[in-house]
């Protein structure tokens, strides 16, 4: 029987794993570790894996090691693949698959609850009412119909995001390399210098790259309206997260939303109740009574966990059987 091998694996992955295997007769194994050089061995005997992490799999060795085991796939459940050295896996004759587009809808169902927060003032009214006050100086609210929403990364998810705010009558734009025509009636396309200076909501949704990295920066925040709303959704090095601080102090923006930060790993999804953070720019953030911070969580709902689960073992399988895979990244 086929054994694959599910690192990091958490409890809601636990049924659909187990329908899966079921359903192809093939034998899933779970673990709670991240791979990593330290744990690669546990790959040993298994005919492929899937990694689901925030931190780098690691160097060299845990290619070479995966090569040395017969490993000849590495599926990832999740959208971004920079935890991967995709030279190394090329290198090790290793294919590496990503899942992207999991649920464009709850990434963009949280964008939607995080403008919504923003917008009504909603932290700055909870810091008052803890304090006794329930008045409504400096709360006046604006509608979504009024605004400009304006979007970086008009793929999958993004487009989801687009639809919504059109839906709920938005003015839409978005920067994107790629221009899709079924969103001809949905988003105007513009450069990201209009995007700046003329979006009241701006939105990230880009992959992480070289070129993507550090993109929203400090001279980009100073761009942007002082009324402005900024999220980000995406993968958290895209924004100088220093610069993101300094914007809010400085009142060049008026509020923000976060799910993902840089220096993550090793604090969304654990239970740091009673604990030091060990990130600066994240208690300074958390501070700030008008920005809204989740845990990475735009992916996090039952659909999302079901598609990641199966996207992803479909994957392992399709490499297996010497199919290639749609989701193939290297």
């Amino acid at each position: 029987m086929m054994k694959i091998l599910m690192y990091t694996s958490r409890p809601d992955e636990k049924a659909p794993i187990d329908e899966w295997a079921k359903q192809n007769g093939v034998q899933v194994d779970t673990n709670t570790v991240p791979l990593s050089e330290e744990t690669v061995d546990l790959a040993k005997g298994y005919d492929g894996i899937s990694v689901l992490q925030h931190g780098s799999v690691g160097g060299p060795e845990v290619y070479r090691q995966l090569h040395k085991f017969g490993i000849k796939q590495m599926a990832l459940r999740s959208t971004g693949y920079e935890i991967v050295d995709l030279k190394e896996a090329a290198k090790n004759d290793l294919v590496v698959t990503n899942v992207p587009a999991y649920s464009p809808r709850s990434v963009s169902e949280l964008v939607l609850a995080h403008v919504m927060w923003l917008l009504r003032h909603l932290g700055e009214v909870k810091e008052r009412e803890d304090r006794g006050d329930f008045s409504w100086k400096g709360i006046e609210a604006k509608e979504i119909h009024t605004l400009t929403v304006g979007i970086i990364g008009a793929g999958k998810i993004g487009s989801a995001v687009a639809r919504i705010f059109n839906a709920l009558g938005a003015t839409v734009i978005a920067a994107d390399p790629i221009h899709r025509p079924e969103l001809n009636d949905t988003l105007t396309y513009v450069d990201h210098e209009t995007v700046y200076k003329t979006a009241d909501i701006i939105t990230m949704h880009t992959p992480l790259t070289t070129e993507t990295h550090h993109i929203i920066n400090a001279q980009v925040f100073k761009k942007m309206k002082p009324t402005a709303i900024f999220i980000n959704a995406s993968r958290g090095p895209v924004v100088d997260t220093p610069a993101l601080a300094a914007a809010l102090e400085n009142h060049e923006i008026a509020a923000a939303a976060i799910d993902t930060i840089e220096g993550e790993n090793g604090i969304v999804g654990q239970d740091l109740s009673g604990q030091p953070i060990n990130n600066e720019n994240l208690k300074k953030l958390l501070a700030m009574p008008n920005v809204n911070v989740s845990p990475h969580i735009g992916f996090y709902t039952e659909v999302a966990v079901q598609n990641m689960v199966q996207f992803a073992l479909d994957d392992v399988l399709a490499v297996l059987n010497g199919q290639q895979s749609p989701h193939q990244v290297n």
